[in-house]
């Protein structure tokens, strides 16, 4: 019998054989494509003489097509997943983690959402490591919902909704193919498979889509974004958000796992169980106060003013301004120093004009930067832009360079506007500054958990400021005395006559009350509530 060989055919197997062989042979030569690489062989894998929208279409009709995706009103699920304490003034990588259980509701036709969710923070205290949270959160504000009653979320919360209900991979695709701006960026490797890559903007940030060449599934999302939580000290993060483990939902081929990487860390992974669409929205779990709600959206978030109203003079000529993060300005023969940059470059702006209305014509000495928890660093950038030199622990120089380098496009602050090189002082053991009775000395913790943070010493007080070390519970027992535990150990291998004591979180307290606490501490079993 005769076949006729259909001579178009034959030339597009042709086609589709070379090109799969152009993609993968580099990876099985060498192994050396990395997530993010350019794809170099094909224009747009798997998208050939495709234009951007045909590209998400197929994407689209991958997952199960357009009616499937416009046809989820409602969803529900729960997730396990962990968090790393990227922020944490402890160790850097590999860095301790939290724990999240969430069961969640998302009523796509109403944007809304409701998050129940429990979390294991292991650092706490014993008893103090689970708590539970509500959220309840639109795109223009939320609420958390506790026994006493609603308050309100953060700005954080607020942006996580936004993302889950439009740049969660129900609507993903749908937002990306009716962007009137979308287009095609330049091919990437993932997961040592080539990828198609879409771009569109999506309330004034670009977003991009990383579509797999063999299956057209969307594998990641990509976007440089300004955070709202612990990462608003960055700038601009390049975020990387991985879509897998991909499950059939009702028709839908749906990705439960998901992984968010942001510059270079791999930050958070949550995987779905159970998910389910077009469940029954209950109308009463997403009931919220409106005026708290509004006050949600109206918080200024992590650019915060500085306060004066808070003052607490500690000994003639220091002075202490008491908030969620303390600073305090210590005058000296020869000028100010000002102990802690935290919050924000806003905030910090506020302290130096504070020292130059209180000091008028005094110069600035320094700024004591001691530890390297991100919200404690977060205005060194604002020291840097004013050009005051900065205090800092020999192994913390790296990351504060790497804060101080970090581009703020996004959102200018007064460095990214008027780049200047830092001015940093280097504390890698005892350290005399000044003269007079408010000479004060740097000393290195060096602890297990303390050994990225300094104490400040003032010898003619007797005053010891513990960095981020003293915090008090609600019932006075100390927050993870493990920390204070370490700061006793390093008074006594200086020799160091302490009456009292103070920190980042906790303001002046008697060094015997806390001495006592720790022994306390210490006398009690792991895990016992006394």
């Amino acid at each position: 019998m005769h076949h006729r060989v259909d001579r178009s055919m034959f030339c597009s197997a042709l086609s589709a054989v070379l090109m799969m062989s152009a993609l993968t042979t580099p990876v099985m030569a060498a192994n050396a494509a990395q997530d993010g690489d350019t794809v170099k062989e094909v224009e747009h894998p798997g998208c050939e003489s495709m234009d951007a929208k045909a590209c998400v279409q197929q994407a689209i009709n991958a997952m199960g097509g357009s009616g499937k995706l416009a046809g989820i009103h409602s969803a529900s699920y729960e997730t396990i997943g962990h968090t790393v304490l990227a922020e944490q003034s402890y160790r850097q990588q590999p860095f301790i983690t939290s724990y999240e259980h969430e069961k969640v509701v998302v009523d796509f036709d109403h944007q809304r959402l409701v998050r129940d969710e429990h979390v294991t923070w292991p650092e706490s205290d014993p008893h103090g490591a689970d708590f539970d949270v509500t959220l309840i959160a639109t795109p223009q504000g939320g609420v958390y919902q506790t026994k006493q009653g609603q308050a309100p979320c953060s700005l954080a919360d607020i942006e996580r909704a936004k993302d889950t209900l439009a740049l969660g991979p129900e609507r993903l695709l749908l937002n990306a193919v009716a962007a009137t701006d979308l287009h095609y960026a330049p091919s990437q490797w993932l997961r040592s498979t080539p990828h198609s890559v879409v771009e569109f903007t999506w309330q004034g940030t670009s977003v991009k889509v990383l579509l797999n060449a063999h299956n057209h599934l969307p594998d990641a999302l990509e976007r440089t974004h300004a955070f709202k939580d612990f990462w608003y000290a960055w700038g601009d993060v390049d975020q990387r958000i991985y879509f897998d483990n991909w499950r059939l939902v009702q028709g839908v081929v749906f990705p439960t796992n998901r992984v968010d990487w942001r510059n270079g860390v791999w930050y958070a992974s949550s995987q779905l169980i159970g998910p389910a669409f077009n469940v029954t929205v209950d109308a009463k779990k997403f009931v919220m106060d409106s005026a708290i709600a509004e006050k949600s959206a109206q918080s200024t978030g992590w650019n915060r003013e500085f306060s004066d109203k808070k003052r607490v003079e500690l000994a003639p000529g220091i002075e202490l301004y008491q908030g969620s993060w303390n600073t305090t300005l210590i005058k000296q023969n020869d000028g100010v120093l000002v102990l802690e940059a935290p919050i924000s470059s806003s905030y910090v702006r506020g302290v130096l004009a504070k020292v130059r209305s209180e000091y008028p014509g005094v110069p600035i000495k320094g700024v004591l930067s001691t530890s390297d928890s991100w919200p404690h660093i977060a205005g060194v950038r604002q020291a840097v832009a004013d050009g005051v030199p900065v205090y800092v622990l020999d192994l913390n120089k790296t990351l504060l360079n790497r804060l101080v380098d970090a581009p703020h496009s996004l959102q200018p602050d007064d460095l990214q506007s008027h780049p200047k090189a830092p001015s940093w002082t280097i504390v890698s053991g005892h350290l005399e500054l000044g003269k007079g009775a408010n000479r004060v000395v740097l000393y290195p913790l060096r602890g297990a958990s303390t050994e990225r943070q300094y104490m400040v010493y003032f010898p003619q007080w007797k005053l010891l400021y513990a960095s981020d070390t003293l915090a008090f519970n609600s019932d006075h027992t100390l927050y993870d005395p493990d920390l204070m535990y370490e700061v006793m150990q390093a008074v006594a291998r200086e020799h160091l006559q302490v009456d009292t004591v103070y920190a980042m979180h906790q303001g002046p307290t008697p060094w015997s009350d806390v001495h006592r606490l720790v022994e306390r501490a210490m006398l009690r079993p792991l895990g016992s509530k006394s």
